[in-house]
């Protein structure tokens, strides 16, 4: 039987070694999306990616609307949880410009931090948050990811269309409306 001559017991412990769980959780996300991105394609692996975005921007969206105890949100509210639940979330999103047809956001760091770069697929899951609560709340949502870190840019450029203006539809990006 080996007693660990030489063994310090608490090495493994004290060991420098990055791992705590949001690197843990963000590198698993990173790890998954780029598995879909390689398997089923970029297109396929956002479209994954987007159904989860969908049921967490209806999470947030509801509990939002409990704790402002408001049946809706208006678009300043909207705007204002959009940043806020980024915040929340260790992003740095802020408003550049707001207006009754669209919601122009920039943002210096992302949630997912270093893990998103080459990973656009993870995108979707701000798209979609942003495009289900502000659908739900004003009708009408349409989101372009115009600039995003995932692709490599210093910061991201996020517009959310409030109305299917000539603009909105000129815009690549994903169109939501309420469910009701």
């Amino acid at each position: 039987m080996d007693t660990g001559r030489g063994h310090d017991p608490g090495a493994v412990a004290a060991a420098a070694i990055p791992l705590e769980r949001d690197v843990f959780l963000r590198t698993l996300l990173r790890h998954l999306a780029g598995t879909l991105e390689d398997i089923v394609g970029l297109k396929d692996a956002a479209g994954f990616v987007s159904v989860v975005g969908q049921r967490m921007g209806d999470e947030l969206d509801a509990s939002y609307r409990r704790a402002l105890a408001v049946e809706r949100l208006d678009r300043h509210q909207v705007a204002e949880v959009l940043v806020d639940l980024k915040r929340r979330i260790q992003g740095d999103f802020f408003v550049i410009e707001e207006d009754d047809e669209k919601v122009v956001f920039g943002n210096r760091a992302c949630p997912f931090g270093d893990k998103v770069v080459g990973r656009p697929s993870l995108c979707m899951m701000t798209s979609n948050v942003f495009g289900a609560i502000a659908a739900e709340n004003l009708g009408y949502a349409k989101v372009a990811l115009e600039e995003t870190i995932a692709q490599g840019a210093a910061g991201c450029r996020v517009v959310v269309y409030l109305r299917p203006t000539p603009a909105a539809q000129a815009a690549e990006g994903r169109e939501y409306v309420r469910t009701d």
